[in-house]
């Protein structure tokens, strides 16, 4: 997507977007970060939060995930927490009968400054502070949104997943010279599917997104791309795939870093 200011034109857009998806088959729909908004400022992200389970928003994602029947993962919106003068960005999954089964608030918040770009989402947002995995009838999937990418650690806490999302808004800066790395290296050491979606364009307050959605095997290997622009990408789950890269390369189970080890002989 290519969100902009107004809540009700992007909600048609993601509308459109998922009634494509479906037509193509999927029963499982993720939807990039802020897909409901990106606007001037973040006085405006503030003024369009939601409490857990009311708001347009989310009368929105559960009507559409109940409506064709799928599991819809909403990239994140903007929450209520503790804080009045910050918000939460957050991830949340419905299920096929329109209601919130899990919800993850980003962990790890932005912060960047190269001289002429600058961001420092810990002055809008209230950092998360649990990570979340979910099981789904298609396996578990881990969540996590945009800079956490850059934080391994994150992906490793939930144990094997089979999928990772990564709903995100990197900036084109960033994401030229990393988004596919961090995403491939995600896939090809959890041994597990990632779908990444990005927002991906100029926006209408003029903040140009990466974009470069894309579905990743657990080989590494990229199976569906959509650079920019609005649009989706779509790629089958396959377990056997899963199963096959870890029988042949075992390194989940090779792990020893953060587990107890033998001392070495003479080490006291």
């Amino acid at each position: 997507m290519v969100s902009g200011p107004r809540v009700a034109e992007n909600l048609v857009a993601a509308g459109r977007l998922v009634a494509e998806a479906v037509d193509q088959g999927a029963g499982a729909v993720a939807l990039p970060e802020y897909f409901p908004l990106i606007g001037a400022d973040d006085g405006a992200r503030l003024a369009a939060r939601e409490p857990l389970g009311q708001g347009p928003i989310q009368d929105w994602l559960a009507e559409t995930a109940s409506r064709y029947g799928l599991w819809l993962f909403a990239g994140s919106i903007p929450l209520l927490g503790r804080d009045p003068g910050r918000m939460l960005n957050s991830s949340l999954v419905f299920d096929p009968a329109g209601t919130c089964v899990a919800r993850y608030d980003k962990i790890h918040l932005f912060a960047f400054d190269n001289g002429s770009e600058r961001y420092d989402e810990a002055a809008s947002i209230e950092a998360g502070q649990a990570p979340v995995a979910l099981e789904t009838p298609f396996g578990r999937v881990g969540l996590s949104i945009c800079y956490d990418l850059r934080f391994p650690e994150l992906y490793r806490h939930w144990g094997p997943v089979d999928l990772i999302l990564v709903p995100a808004a990197f900036t084109e800066v960033t994401g030229r010279a990393h988004w596919e790395i961090l995403l491939r290296a995600r896939a090809i050491e959890n041994q597990c599917y990632v779908l990444a979606v990005g927002q991906g364009g100029r926006h209408e307050n003029g903040r140009l997104t990466h974009g470069n959605t894309m579905i990743i095997d657990p080989w590494g290997e990229i199976l569906d791309r959509k650079a920019k622009g609005p649009g989706l990408v779509i790629a089958e789950l396959d377990h056997e795939r899963i199963a096959a890269v870890r029988r042949q390369l075992p390194a989940l189970g090779h792990r020893t870093m953060g587990f107890p080890l033998e001392a070495p002989e003479g080490a006291s």
